[in-house]
């Protein structure tokens, strides 16, 4: 597959380009000087994309461009646990690289040993995603990167000042952020790079890749080719799990809930849209095989679970998509489709490792 040369536009502050036609050296340009040349002095992050995924579908917002400084500073507040608000839950305990970013539960555990009511989101490939969460409350990957925070059962801090004031007592950090950002810390700044750090988790080059895109004839077996087919045609997985990430990115009512009188509104407490009642974002597929126990509410423990659940066309209800119909596969279809599941673990996000020490 050819590679495409991704481009990647940085904002310019209005208040430098005025003072350049003033004749005002960029120095002096009122406001934006510190940030500028902070960011100048940067070197720039270039993503090594793996093979199957679409360099030009990245989405990066031009205020916030990758650099190497920024995302180092975002790897360490990921996984820095002092980012709660008593000092034990780090981004990291929810999004680890052994369960393809996800936390191995069925909902996560935050601060306190406290439960939350969904299931970890991958967190890998968010670099293609704009809307973030289960119900895509967070516009930006930057917004979702401190909605967390203040979460009382997640990291626990009543405001985002309070975490901010927390964070300006490391020094190490603050010396960091202004060499990063040029200003001390801000809740802003601090999505901003924490929100870097996750593009550059990625997941590609699975063997899936190398049969379909003709790289390695024999890359997968001949029960997961016959799954793939099934997954494009009979299964009609691609409805929903399309494009190279295998999610069409929007939200569908599955039915999941509705059978045992535990139903999460989902989308609908974002848009208040009653056709959205119940209706949850298409998860990426790859590294499905890792990411167990699957569903929004990690209701099912294994892939042939998730299967049988939409073989039967889910659950039916009033707000029910009306892609999610019976499918009449046969045990033998069931299993094929599994193992083409299978077939999607990938690589990249390994090397998405923890750092070696932290600010003081």
């Amino acid at each position: 597959m050819k590679k495409r040369k991704m481009t990647v536009l940085a904002s310019v502050s209005v208040c430098a380009v005025f003072g350049l036609l003033m004749g005002i050296p960029s120095g002096d340009a009122r406001g934006a000087t510190s940030a500028q040349a902070a960011q100048a002095a940067q070197g720039e992050y270039k993503l090594k994309i793996p093979f199957g995924l679409e360099e030009t579908a990245v989405v990066i917002p031009a205020d916030n461009p990758l650099t190497k400084e920024k995302v180092e500073l975002g790897r360490m507040l990921f996984f820095d646990k002092r980012l709660s608000q008593d000092n034990t839950i780090a981004c990291a305990n929810c999004h680890l690289a052994k369960f393809a970013f996800t936390d191995g539960k069925p909902v996560s555990t935050g601060i306190r040993g406290e439960k939350g009511g969904r299931s970890a989101p991958a967190s890998f490939n968010r670099v293609f995603s704009s809307a973030q969460f289960w119900d895509g409350r967070a516009a930006t990957l930057e917004d979702q990167s401190i909605g967390p925070f203040t979460n009382p059962i997640e990291h626990g801090f009543a405001n985002h000042d309070v975490m901010v004031a927390k964070m300006k007592k490391i020094a190490g950090y603050r010396k960091l952020f202004m060499q990063v950002f040029g200003e001390d810390i801000t809740i802003g700044n601090v999505g901003k790079a924490i929100a870097s750090f996750q593009r550059t988790v990625l997941s590609g080059n699975s063997s899936a890749d190398r049969f379909d895109m003709g790289q390695e004839a024999g890359a997968i077996s001949a029960a997961a080719q016959h799954g793939l087919l099934l997954f494009r045609e009979k299964a009609r997985c691609t409805k929903c799990h399309s494009g190279f990430n295998f999610t069409d990115e929007k939200f569908h009512n599955l039915g999941i809930g509705w059978d045992d009188n535990k139903v999460d509104l989902g989308r609908y407490m974002v848009t208040t849209n009653p056709e959205e009642i119940n209706a949850f974002k298409t998860p990426t597929l790859r590294e499905i095989a890792r990411s167990a126990p699957y569903m929004h509410d990690g209701r099912f423990k294994t892939l042939e679970d998730v299967v049988n659940f939409y073989n039967k066309g889910g659950v039916k209800n009033p707000h029910q998509d009306n892609l999610i119909i019976p499918l009449e596969l046969t045990e033998e279809e069931k299993h094929d489709l599994v193992e083409f599941l299978h077939t999607l673990n990938g690589e990249g996000w390994q090397q998405a490792k923890a750092p070696t020490s932290f600010p003081k």
